[in-house]
């Protein structure tokens, strides 16, 4: 174990090619699918929470059980979809970080649609009269409910990326783990500990957790200095 975890320091240290592309690619993934889901995923929350119409609570329904998928239902779906039989095979996305990319997206949105609405919904009524009050558009309400909502939308960018980076099951199935061109953290992890070589997963397991101390950290100050 302590010879595998100085293997790992030194694999890090030494800036290792492997290691390094593996990086890149999960750093785009994750960058990549974590904005584009809390873009996605904000004015929905925020709608659904602030809103009432006929069908809201469905929809509110729907939304929790998919924030409940599981990773490799949705890869199997995306394979089903873009693979040599499927209806988009003709847009050759299979084993790529594009797809990997829409995988994570439709993971990782309703999880930032949930934390929006939930928020939103304590707080639109008394919003809603403020707005009536000041005699305000639906566009300027709406963003009132943003710019109140800033601290929860960190919050749910925090999350969108931690499970993007932490996702193993769809990225899998959908990327296909190909060395220096789909290969993320989490799948080289479980690759290079199936064929014994510790030491470069350790350093990626080192890494991981290392990246998401760090976003953590920056995540809390910039809630600490918007809660001043």
């Amino acid at each position: 174990m302590s010879s595998a975890l100085h293997k790992a320091i030194a694999l890090i240290l030494s800036a290792d090619a492997e290691l390094l592309n593996i990086l890149s690619v999960t750093a785009r993934m994750s960058l990549q699918s974590s904005l584009i889901a809390l873009l996605l995923g904000v004015p929905i929350g925020i709608w659904l929470g602030a809103c009432r119409f006929p069908g809201r609570g469905a929809l509110v329904v729907v939304n929790r059980t998919l924030m409940g998928m599981p990773p490799v239902v949705c890869g199997l779906l995306f394979y089903m979809l873009f693979s040599g039989v499927g209806p988009f095979r003709h847009m050759k996305l299979l084993f790529t970080v594009k797809i990997m990319v829409m995988a994570q997206v439709v993971l990782i949105t309703p999880i930032v649609v949930g934390n929006m609405e939930t928020y939103v919904a304590g707080i639109a009524p008394n919003l809603r009269e403020t707005a009536k009050g000041l005699g305000l558009g639906g566009f300027k309400t709406f963003a009132l409910l943003c710019n109140e909502c800033l601290y929860p939308i960190i919050s749910a960018y925090l999350l969108a990326f931690g499970r993007s980076i932490a996702e193993v099951g769809a990225v899998s199935m959908v990327g296909g783990a190909i060395a220096w061109k789909t290969n993320v953290m989490t799948t080289a992890i479980m690759q290079y500990t199936n064929r014994g070589n510790f030491s470069l997963g350790i350093a990626l397991g080192m890494i991981l957790l290392a990246l998401s101390l760090m976003v953590n950290i920056v995540i809390s100050g910039l809630q600490r200095r918007l809660s001043r």
